[in-house]
């Protein structure tokens, strides 16, 4: 473990036992699970009226549509007597008066919006209405606004710009502070900083002294959080200036993509627990990346005009670069040889022309990268023992349905610039389907009624709110669904989900054999009530081409949130807490594109003290063969697995983080109880077990059958305790279990921390921790294999 940043098992402690922003102003009579109001009689005939509408394609638009389109979300679970008062969406400009010519000073107004509360209650700054219950969307119009001050963001906090002409926030000359834009909530540590986002901005320091020292922007956050469509422009290679960073503490990122970097000393100086980083640019630094933490993924990537792409002497694990291009640089990599597994680090498709690993004072690696290069410990087809390698070039056979041009596919999240406001349709608009988002209301047949009416004809904005639904959700070929980040929640409650043995789907994309159009951003699922037969989302619909079926920035929450009786009613056993069947299904008949996710079972609550001992069956279920791209998913703390590859083909992944439950190991429930009685053909039953080993019997990071082409890059679980107290040494026996598959598995960049084995074959143990001592305990740099 790199001494660079602060002990991982510390920054866990402290996640375990903390307790979320008190929700003071809490409506606590609330509870969909014991009052949930009827919706009111549609209207059929006024319905039939408004319904026609042109199919959907781009039309232009001069005006962002998000600007223009009514917004009338809500905080579903605040007190009445301030609910109505609270406004989650507020213009810069229009409702705070902010000047966007770049005349005079913005940065107040700016700061007035983000901590605006109800009219007639606290502000965001007084800790009273949760993390969950004070989302704000924050959004500033085109213009140049001028910095003197800087702005501090709050958990719950979602900044937008304008994509069409992004905003620019400016710093003054005699800029007075170290940061542009504080973006961790200074109340809470950076691994309780989720739900934030800071997306189509620019921020520019260029009016500032090269020499003085100041950072554009602070991301010390965790999960659910997106950093996305942002552009830094510093001095060329000044000597004070750094575009990103993470200062005030430590952090649990998932994803930083589509990101811009111009000038600096630094691009960005991160260190923390792990990160991909996707379509990243940056030219004319002294040093791209000084990057700390345990694992990191860079895809797509570029660096040019640049003394050090990556400094990676503060990479414990492994660094996992593909898909990426140097120009003009002095080395794209530069870090240490660690001597054993450690420090690994692999190449894919790399373009350079120079130095491309540096480690220590020796270039180890010059030029282009065709193929694979591996630096660490490697496991080949059929070698059950590591070979420990300094420089080996390999072979890594993509799957032509991954890829275009050579690439791994990936895609910006969508913002559907391109369409007039007039091609989207407000679900809490439509008169003759009344929909509440209230958090008590049965929503569910008018918003089925609604998705039905306008797939493929309108793109469908749920305003931020919870939305109860009390049986399947059928999202159609042809939908397009955008949210308000982190506030607009779909929430299971009622009897339709309570049979474990035939559970019912919450959200159903796309029928078996669709091929089409569905896409979902900037939404949230979870659980209103304690739901074992509930399975959240199901995808069935394959598109035409990548990206045609995707899901951004969208993420589960079981447990740990006002609103539902899981909040409240478990922090006893997990057997009276099987809470949800299971989170995400990828069916064999489906294709999707999923980019940052995180499917969370709570270990603490968000909304106060509660205790939260909660039984998730499962996390991800891939049986997908057409074609799947995971960038930058994190599934934690689900009972059976946390990812299940089970008869899949043709899957890429870039980074996949994960934790095992807190609950499992001696003294609780072993695996596969308590869902024992309730399996399916496609669960671990951990007969390879003793019965009662209990360091065995806990959750799979990855479960891999029947499978192949399988491509999976920067993979980590963490094991921090067993029965809910610390552990030392070995906290659970397996990670990955690979069985009967078919051969053309890839993974790169496993890292485990407290984990015996990270890869077990059937029931043969292949790669050890004690074997692979490095990172955060064990990493492999790159294991194949081939039946």
């Amino acid at each position: 473990m790199s001494g660079v940043y602060m002990p991982l098992f510390a920054m866990s402690l402290h996640l375990r036992i903390s307790s979320g922003i008190p929700y003071t102003i809490h409506n606590i009579s609330a509870e969909p699970w014991v009052h949930l109001v009827e919706p009111s009689s549609p209207r059929v005939n006024v319905f039939a009226a408004e319904a026609a509408c042109p199919a959907l394609f781009p039309s232009g638009s001069s005006q962002y549509w998000y600007e223009a389109i009514t917004h009338n979300g809500q905080s579903s679970f605040m007190d009445s007597s301030y609910k109505a008062n609270y406004k989650v969406f507020r213009n810069v400009v229009t409702d705070f008066g902010a000047d966007n010519t770049g005349t005079k000073d913005a940065s107040s107004a700016i700061q007035s919006a983000i901590a605006a509360g109800a009219t007639n209650g606290p502000n965001r700054s007084s800790n009273s209405m949760g993390t969950t219950g004070q989302p704000a969307v924050v959004y500033i119009p085109s213009g140049i606004y001028l910095m003197e001050g800087s702005i501090q963001l709050y958990v719950g906090t979602v900044i937008v710009g304008d994509p069409l002409n992004p905003p620019v926030l400016k710093a003054s000359s005699n800029f007075p502070n170290d940061h542009i834009v504080y973006g961790k909530d200074p109340n809470h540590d950076g691994t309780i900083n989720f739900y934030m986002a800071f997306k189509n901005i620019i921020i520019d320091s260029t009016n500032v002294s090269g020499s003085t020292t100041i950072t554009l922007l602070d991301w010390t956050v965790s999960q659910a959080t997106q950093l996305t469509n942002v552009v830094f422009n510093m001095p060329n290679f000044s000597t004070g200036h750094t575009g990103l960073s993470t200062t005030y503490g430590y952090n649990s990122n998932v994803i930083l993509n589509d990101l811009t970097f111009y000038g600096g000393v630094v691009a960005m100086s991160l260190s923390g627990q792990q990160w991909v980083f996707k379509n990243i640019t940056i030219i004319s630094a002294t040093t791209g990346v000084i990057a700390g933490g345990t694992n990191l993924v860079f895809i797509g990537c570029t660096f040019k005009n640049v003394e050090t792409g990556i400094n990676a002497n503060g990479i414990s694990g492994s660094l996992t670069v593909i898909d990426s291009t140097g120009s003009n640089l002095g080395s794209l990599i530069t870090s240490y040889d660690s001597g054993n597994a450690g420090n690994s680090i692999i190449l894919e498709n790399v373009a350079n022309s120079g130095n491309t690993v540096t480690l220590g004072s020796s270039v180890v690696k010059s030029g282009s990268v065709i193929d694979t290069w591996v630096h660490g410990n490697y496991y080949a087809p059929g070698n059950a023992n590591a070979q420990h390698e300094e420089d080996l070039s390999t072979t890594t056979p993509r799957s032509s349905v991954l890829v275009s041009n050579g690439n791994y596919f990936t895609i910006r999240p969508p913002t559907y610039q391109d369409y007039s406001v007039s091609q989207f349709i407000n679900i809490k608009s439509v008169s003759a389907y009344p929909v509440y988002g209230d958090g008590v209301t049965d929503d569910t047949n008018n918003i089925n009624a609604i998705l039905s009416q306008y797939a493929s004809c309108k793109i469908v904005y749920f305003p931020a709110g919870t939305y109860i639904v009390t049986n399947t959700i059928v999202v159609p070929a042809g939908s397009r669904i955008v949210g308000e980040a982190y506030g607009s929640a779909i929430s299971a409650v009622g009897s339709n989900f309570y049979n474990p043995n035939a559970p019912t789907t919450m959200v159903q994309v796309g029928n078996s054999g669709d091929v089409g159009v569905a896409q979902i951003s900037d939404m949230l699922f979870t659980v209103a009530d304690v739901l074992q037969g509930c399975k959240l989302v199901e995808v069935n619909i394959a598109g035409s081409t990548p990206g045609d079926v995707g899901i951004w920035n969208s993420h589960f929450r079981i447990g740990g949130a006002a609103g539902s009786k899981v909040e409240t009613n478990c922090a006893g056993s997990p057997d009276i807490c099987k809470a949800a069947w299971g989170l995400l299904h990828l069916t064999n008949t489906s294709s999707a594109y999923i980019e940052n996710m995180w499917g969370w079972t709570a270990d603490h609550d968000l909304d106060g003290g509660n205790g939260q001992t909660i039984s998730t069956g499962r996390g991800m279920l891939i049986e997908a063969t057409k074609g799947t791209w995971l960038v930058g998913t994190a599934m934690e703390h689900h009972t059976l697995y946390q990812y299940n590859f089970e008869y899949a083909s043709n899957v890429f992944s870039a980074m996949q983080q994960s934790e095992t439950p807190y609950w499992q190991g001696p003294g609780n429930d072993l695996a596969p109880i308590p869902w024992a009685s309730n399996l399916i053909a496609s669960d671990p039953t951990f007969s390879n077990c003793g019965a009662s080993d209990a360091t065995c019997r806990m959750a799979f990071f990855e479960r891999i059958r029947g499978s192949s082409n399988l491509f999976l890059y920067g993979g980590c679980v963490w094991a921090f305790f067993n029965n809910g107290g610390n552990c030392s040494g070995d906290c659970q026996q397996n990670a990955i279990r690979v069985l009967s598959s078919q051969g053309n598995i890839y993974l790169y960049g496993i890292n485990v921390k407290s984990v015996t084995n990270l890869v077990v074959s059937t029931n043969t143990d292949i790669a050890t921790e004690s074997a692979n001592a490095g990172g955060w305990g064990g990493v492999v740099a790159a294991y194949a294999y081939d039946a």
